[in-house]
């Protein structure tokens, strides 16, 4: 009986992708996509139930391959500077850790929000889907370093630049993954997208903040609502403005 309720649903996803009912590029960068923060908050809701497992196993594996890798490269500092006898090596090393750890974190923290992504549009999802793309590694952590400089910049810049590069570039790694962008051309689509409703995408993320802030009072157990809740607004967001590609959803 589940089986034959099943494949009406898989196709019923696909057409809603192919006929643009979430939006795509073009839309977006326009302007025309739907967003108002209290149907983002609601969806995102409702669709913690079947996906906090795999968000929060996703979060975990997460943390064992950066506290490992943390591990690997402080005994390595340690080795270096008994070694040598000179602190230099030290601060070396410690640059070294930081940038493996945001050369291995950033695709595996994409993973996360990528298995958002897919049960926004009721795709199947697993946890293991965080390891999924490590072959975005490089574009990724290019990414990271051009918007960390544009927004150092604005931020010099009087701050007021700073603060609207950082919520104007809220969708540009998912843009490098999931519909396959460069740098560039990703950090400037997610601009031109979110400058539209600039400030309703900076109410979400300020909204999400407080709710995962409270959540962590009582011994931090609304985690475990709120973790997947702001994960799923995050895809849900990003699937209002450029459309999921079928090819994400077969994946």
């Amino acid at each position: 009986m589940s089986n034959v309720y099943q494949a009406p649903e898989s196709n019923l996803v696909d057409d809603n992708v192919s006929m643009g009912k979430y939006g795509s590029v073009e839309k977006a960068v326009r302007g025309e996509y739907e967003f108002s923060i209290g149907s983002v908050l609601s969806e995102a809701w409702a669709k913690t139930s079947g996906s906090k497992l795999a968000i929060h196993l996703g979060f975990l594996f997460y943390f064992i391959v950066i506290m490992g890798l943390m591990m690997v490269l402080g005994l390595a500092t340690a080795g270096l500077v008994a070694v040598n006898e000179d602190p230099s090596g030290m601060v070396l090393m410690q640059l070294i850790m930081q940038l493996g750890m945001n050369l291995v974190g950033m695709p595996m923290i994409m993973g996360i929000a990528m298995i958002a992504i897919k049960h926004s549009v009721d795709a199947p999802i697993k946890a293991s889907m965080v390891f999924g793309y490590f072959s975005k590694m490089l574009p990724l952590f290019v990414t990271m370093i051009v918007m960390y400089i544009m927004m150092l910049i604005g931020f010099v810049l009087l701050v007021i630049p700073g603060i609207y590069l950082m919520v104007a570039y809220y969708m540009a790694m998912p843009l490098v993954v999931e519909k396959g962008m460069g740098p560039w051309e990703a950090l400037e689509t997610s601009r031109k997208t979110i400058t539209h409703r600039w400030f309703s995408v900076f109410g979400l993320f300020f909204i999400m903040v407080i709710i995962v802030t409270i959540s962590m009072i009582p011994l931090g157990i609304g985690l475990i609502w709120s973790m997947p809740m702001m994960m799923l607004a995050y895809g849900i967001l990003y699937r209002n403005m450029f459309g999921v590609e079928a090819s994400t959803i077969t994946d």
